[in-house]
């Protein structure tokens, strides 16, 4: 089972140790000691730890921790590199729990500085006392106002709220919490620096259970545990908060440069989506979708109904609304009768009362008219939300327009989302702000956010089941990539189904033949037609060295074939081991071609991925994954998820294929890979897989199987 660091101390400490506490003027140690005096309210016993000071600003200095009366909960560490190991061996002599290293010089720095770094992780580790950073800009706890930070700009972003924030780097998550400016509360924020213990998986663990964070926003480059991060986000998912991601490294280019920031495995991008998704995670693209995601969803969960209405004094500004919503799977539903009726009598006769709405602009006058017209929009039964966007700045009148938001958002339960598109923010915006509105600023952010919203709901709604993983597993196999991986061996197609077929997999019959003359003779006591192939598994695309043929139907044909295909072999892959020629029963015509897939993550384990098969799955990319071991119901939800489905389906008249084969299949290849057998196995190819009609079955027609060298 897994287990996770109670953080409670670290959050909310009872005493502090602030070591390299100054005096001097814009040091990181005078920067710190103004955070937690001038600007913190939270009350703490406060130690400062200086050897060369006797007192700072009136009060004592202790020449070291060892010296201090009590072992404070926290020592804030802001002493240059070379004295940090110094202090972290007080710290772990004393019994401190948990140490905030400031300090930079370490993993980031080079050789030396990992060194140390991994020094200063031994000396913890057998003292039990945790580490936070090094290279970090420390720790904010803003619902407290707690701050152990050297950041000047720690006494301007002290607005509470429900959001917690866990990142890596510093710079990044100071800008998300410069979203202050806008209304967005964020209760507590953690910037973990260079991860030598504390990840940012810990917080997210924490803010899971903390009661005054509701949402959780992370941003992070790499990952150095997959397993710590998967049992946070399970565990987040269980309190029913939602967690929105930015991922840095999904691009070469952004997994070169997080590597290079964060020394951490940024992994592959389609494995981390597979994953977050798995969990529920709502994964953006950037900063501005982050915050706006996350406050829509501070602002309100979502509910059972998902429709969205516009609401608008400008018949060009809804059309963009519409158009922006109408290329996203959101829907603009009628109206209730009563809301038409509602609005009918109190619009022009020339106001677009359908979805979305054109009040015109007799809304900018009547305040009254608002009220009973976006009240009863508010209020409408197929309604999850409605969207209110402002294009431009009127002044007083736009002033006026945002007070009667704020009231009307008073009387529904809904989310009103006034969405402001003008680059002056005046009076109108300022109050939405300090109402806690946080205006989305553009149509198409406000448009991203609400699909974030309505497909979070979805999930939530459709009683997903989480993964489950091996920690041991994947543990073996982080440590392995980590030293550049152990030696691999490729099984021959023929070895690989009899694992396979061991397994309880349905498989053609084959036999591997020495000669054309020896493959002739089984191809007809097999039964005609057949595929012949190369047996060699230093040979992985047999097609593209002109190892296969297919439809064999004679003993000529077959020996013909198999001498072409040695002269292939021989002329484009000279050197490769040959075992012989696999002759294999051909598979029935029609049927549908997939492709399915293992491999062995470094961070996550293994994954499978489903797709189209045959030429295809390069083309058009149309593919699933998840984490294994699978379940049943996820197997079939996995098969689903395939932008093809419907022609698995029996779209446009075709026969239905036997889908239900095609689970079992892919439980099998799951239970397979989690059983014993998958301890060494590092790649799984069945390409392709034909999947015939209903009744008809599902079976791998090649198979490629890698493994770990070893015993």
């Amino acid at each position: 089972m897994e287990t996770s660091t109670d953080l409670s101390l670290l959050i909310n400490p009872r005493s502090i140790a602030l070591v390299g506490a100054s005096d001097r003027e814009d040091s990181i140690g005078a920067h710190t000691l103004d955070n937690l005096v001038k600007h913190s309210s939270f009350k703490v016993q406060l130690y400062l730890v200086n050897p060369g000071k006797a007192e700072i600003r009136g009060q004592r200095c202790w020449p070291s921790v060892a010296a201090l009366p009590e072992a404070p909960d926290v020592a804030v560490v802001v002493v240059p590199a070379a004295g940090v190991l110094g202090v972290i061996e007080d710290c772990a002599q004393s019994g401190v729990r948990f140490a905030v290293v400031l300090s930079s010089g370490f993993g980031e720095a080079g050789e030396e500085g990992e060194k140390a770094q991994l020094r200063m992780k031994e000396i913890a580790a057998r003292s039990g006392l945790r580490l936070y950073g090094p290279n970090c800009p420390g720790l904010c706890n803003v619902n407290q106002r707690l701050g152990m930070t050297f950041s000047p700009a720690f006494p301007h972003d002290l607005v509470p709220g429900p959001i917690g924030l866990a990142t890596q780097g510093g710079g990044l998550g100071r800008n998300v919490m410069q979203a202050m400016e806008r209304g967005v509360g964020i209760g507590l924020w953690a910037s973990t620096g260079n991860e030598v213990d504390l990840q940012v998986a810990d917080f997210i663990h924490y803010m899971a259970d903390a009661p005054d964070i509701r949402v959780i926003v992370t941003l992070f480059e790499g990952i150095k545990d997959g397993p710590r991060l998967m049992s946070a986000l399970k565990r987040a998912a269980e309190q029913g908060k939602p967690v929105v991601a930015l991922k840095i490294g999904r691009s070469e280019y952004g997994a070169q440069a997080a590597q290079s920031h964060t020394a951490s495995l940024t992994g592959s991008s389609e494995v981390n989506s597979a994953v977050l998704r798995q969990f529920g995670v709502i994964e953006v693209d950037d900063i501005d979708e982050l915050v706006d995601a996350a406050w829509l969803f501070a602002r309100a969960m979502p509910g059972p109904k998902e429709g969205v209405a516009i609401y608008c004094a400008s018949g060009g500004t809804a059309a963009l609304l519409a158009d922006i919503l109408g290329t996203t799977d959101l829907q603009l539903p009628p109206l209730a009768p009563e809301t038409t009726e509602t609005l009918r009598a109190n619009l022009p006769s020339y106001a677009a009362i359908g979805n979305p709405i054109d009040t015109t602009s007799v809304v900018v006058s009547d305040a009254q008219v608002v009220q009973k017209t976006m009240g009863a929009v508010g209020r409408d039964p197929n309604l999850g939300l409605v969207l209110v966007p402002n294009a431009l700045d009127y002044g007083a009148t736009t002033a006026r327009m945002a007070r009667n938001i704020i009231d009307v958002q008073k009387s529904v339960t809904i989310p009103i989302v006034p969405v402001w598109m003008s680059d002056r923010l005046g009076e109108g915006y300022q109050l939405l702000v300090k109402e806690g509105f946080a205006p989305p600023r553009s149509a198409g952010k406000a448009v991203k956010a609400v699909q974030r919203w309505v497909s979070y709901g979805r999930w939530k709604r459709g009683d997903p089941q989480l993964p489950a993983w091996n920690a041991q597993r994947i543990a073996q196999a982080h440590a392995a990539s980590q030293q550049g991986g152990a030696a691999r061996v490729s099984l021959t197609e023929s070895a690989a189904k009899e694992r396979l077929a061991r397994a309880g997999i349905q498989v053609l019959p084959s036999q591997v033949a020495a000669t054309a003359g020896d493959a002739a003779r089984i191809a007809e006591a097999m039964g005609f037609p057949v595929v012949a192939k190369i047996a060699s598994a230093d040979i992985t695309h047999k097609s593209d060295v002109g190892g296969v043929r297919v439809g064999l139907c004679s003993g000529g044909e077959v020996r013909q074939a198999c001498e072409e295909i040695l002269a292939n072999v021989a002329r484009h892959r000279p050197g490769a081991k040959i075992d012989g020629l696999l002759i294999e029963k051909m598979a029935p015509a029609g049927g549908f071609e997939l492709v399915v897939g293992v491999t062995r993550d470094p961070v996550f384990g293994h994954v499978m991925t489903v797709g189209l098969g045959g030429i295809y799955v390069e083309i058009l990319r149309d593919v699933v994954r998840r984490l294994l071991p699978l379940t049943p119901r996820e197997t079939a939800a996995m098969v689903r998820e395939l932008r093809s489905f419907p022609l698995l389906d029996g779209a446009r008249g075709r026969a239905r294929a036997d889908v239900d084969a095609l689970e079992a299949l892919l439980l099998k290849v799951s239970d397979l890979v989690s059983g014993p057998a998958g301890d060494r196995l590092e790649e799984l190819e069945l390409n392709p897989v034909w999947v015939g009609a209903q009744g008809q079955g599902a079976m791998p027609l090649d198979a490629v199987l890698t493994e770990r060298a070893g015993s």
